[in-house]
């Protein structure tokens, strides 16, 4: 991957590859124009990783939007790390059918990181014993999908400690990502330590706790210490940990204000401050209790 970028600073996955810190998440970005806006805005802060997934209707969008602008901003497909999900609709037999979907939409050859989105299957109550089945049956399809190159690197999204050893347990080809929702409030201690003990990479969203903890006290008054906006201090706290984040944003400044990450350091204090806030709080849905 080039080091043409302004914000270069990455991590290196257990296939040999490095990967971003810092991507641009697209949940809720469903408009064409608007998905060219932001990935536009984001080329030019610096961005080089963008996360999309297939329930968010966007994957052909994005692509499209590279094709177009990374010509534009001198820059090649090798340039760009792309990740996407397979939809829990998808889970089980219809995996590889739905991992071909994600790469006919996207269209850019291969997918850097194509991950389980979900550990439960669509339509599927949460303790139904097909899931792990399922699960499964994902994992080996997106591996031969892995094998011939298609998707340079495979994992998942949302699992927990014990979904994480099930699939350490029977795979071939070992996670180089867990993805999942992760912020001083929720510093998810025990997934953190499954993810070191095997190698996996941790990777953060829902930085921001959809934005209520940019008006928590504590993040306030770090931010205004450091001469920085809150949401900066949330992205900054996790990257200074090692972990990759994907804030999501439609808006042309506040991408560009969310790169400001590798220009300053929080404090030990402030680091333990904002650590000191975890309550095991999620804003997102619980995969927890999925079978």
């Amino acid at each position: 991957m080039s080091s043409s970028s302004s914000t270069t600073s990455a991590v290196l996955l257990n296939t040999g590859v490095q990967m971003p810190l810092l991507g641009l998440g697209t949940y809720k970005l469903v408009a064409s124009e608007d998905v060219y806006r932001a990935v536009d805005a984001a080329l030019v802060a610096g961005y080089r990783a963008f996360d999309s997934a297939a329930v968010y209707r966007n994957e052909a969008d994005l692509g499209q939007a590279l094709k177009q602008l990374l010509p534009k901003h001198g820059l090649t497909r090798e340039d760009v790390f792309i990740t996407s999900k397979l939809g829990p609709e998808d889970q089980g037999e219809r995996a590889m059918e739905g991992a071909l979907r994600s790469l006919a939409q996207l269209d850019l050859g291969y997918i850097d990181l194509y991950l389980i989105h979900w550990p439960g299957t669509q339509g599927l109550v949460v303790a139904d014993q097909r899931n792990p089945g399922n699960r499964a049956q994902s994992w080996v399809m997106l591996e031969e999908l892995h094998a011939q190159g298609k998707l340079k690197a495979i994992g998942v999204s949302n699992y927990t400690p014990a979904h994480m050893r099930e699939l350490i347990q029977s795979c071939k080809v070992p996670p180089a990502v867990l993805q999942v929702e992760f912020h001083p409030r929720l510093c998810q201690t025990e997934l953190r330590s499954v993810c070191e003990e095997y190698g996996v990479c941790f990777q953060a969203y829902s930085s921001l706790g959809k934005g209520e903890l940019v008006t928590d006290p504590v993040v306030m008054e770090v931010a205004k210490h450091c001469e920085r906006t809150p949401a900066q201090v949330l992205l900054r706290w996790a990257v200074q940990q090692g972990v990759p984040v994907l804030p999501k944003s439609s808006n042309p400044d506040r991408i560009k204000d969310n790169a400001r990450l590798f220009d300053f350091t929080l404090s030990d204090t402030d680091m333990d401050r904002l650590s000191a806030l975890d309550c095991g709080h999620k804003y997102c849905r619980d995969s927890s209790e999925v079978a």
